[in-house]
């Protein structure tokens, strides 16, 4: 779409701040008004808006595209949006590790137990860890209890947290980075150690690179939405 203003701005508006091109308040593709919670989130949404050149590449206003996310698709049935979430749980990354080689099971006890000991911690909670990829249940009491910190969150934060889980593969991943627990850049490369492992022993092509490379912007991306959500 080729660029049909020149100036950005965000304006109070309903306990939030509406962001407007010209005057004239931006909609979602759902067509809800475009309303930030925070002025933070507005100020980083009005820069995406503003740094657009000739022609408006969502690509690089991945801060809006969560937003219209939140309002168009979390906000009409959060419980539902919550479940889904939620369900990473019982399957979390975290929980099944390598038996072999040895160099690998060293690294994901680094890198994993410090994360799950932080949800331990947190939410009160044990876990089943299991070797090999067959499934280990949890328990029901940490189930219900992540679940629960799941659907704490408004549609913001949840539409926030969706990135964090799906490209990790790990709730108790997206959790700590969500709640500051762990930088970022660090979860992403805790969520794909093993891809990390296999690229250092036997070499990775540039299609391969450039992919797990978009990956970690857009969890980043997602983590800093929900920066801008608490400040």
């Amino acid at each position: 779409m080729k660029r049909f203003y020149k100036l950005v701005a965000a304006l109070p508006e309903n306990g939030g701040y509406s962001i407007r091109l010209d005057g004239r308040p931006v909609k979602t593709p759902a067509r809800h008004p475009l309303i930030l919670p925070t002025s933070d989130l507005a100020a980083a949404v009005v820069a995406e808006w503003d740094m657009q050149g000739e022609t408006i590449d969502p690509r690089y206003m991945p801060f809006t595209g969560l937003a219209n996310a939140a309002i168009d698709r979390v906000a009409p049935d959060p419980a539902a949006f919550t479940r889904d979430i939620a369900a990473y749980g019982e399957t979390d990354l975290l929980c099944y590790r390598a038996e072999e080689p040895p160099e690998l099971v060293a690294r994901q006890t680094a890198a994993w137990d410090p994360l799950l000991d932080w949800a331990r911690r947190r939410y009160d909670i044990a876990f089943e860890i299991a070797t090999g990829i067959i499934h280990r249940p949890q328990p029901p009491a940490t189930i219900a209890r992540l679940a629960e910190a799941v659907s704490a969150r408004d549609p913001f934060a949840l539409a926030g947290l969706s990135p964090l889980v799906t490209i990790g593969g790990s709730l108790v991943a997206a959790l700590a980075s969500a709640e500051g627990a762990i930088a970022p850049d660090a979860a992403f490369d805790a969520t794909h150690l093993d891809e990390l492992w296999q690229a250092e022993q036997w070499g990775e092509d540039w299609l391969a690179t450039d992919a797990r490379d978009a990956r970690r912007r857009d969890f980043i991306a997602a983590a800093s939405f929900l920066t801008l959500l608490r400040q």
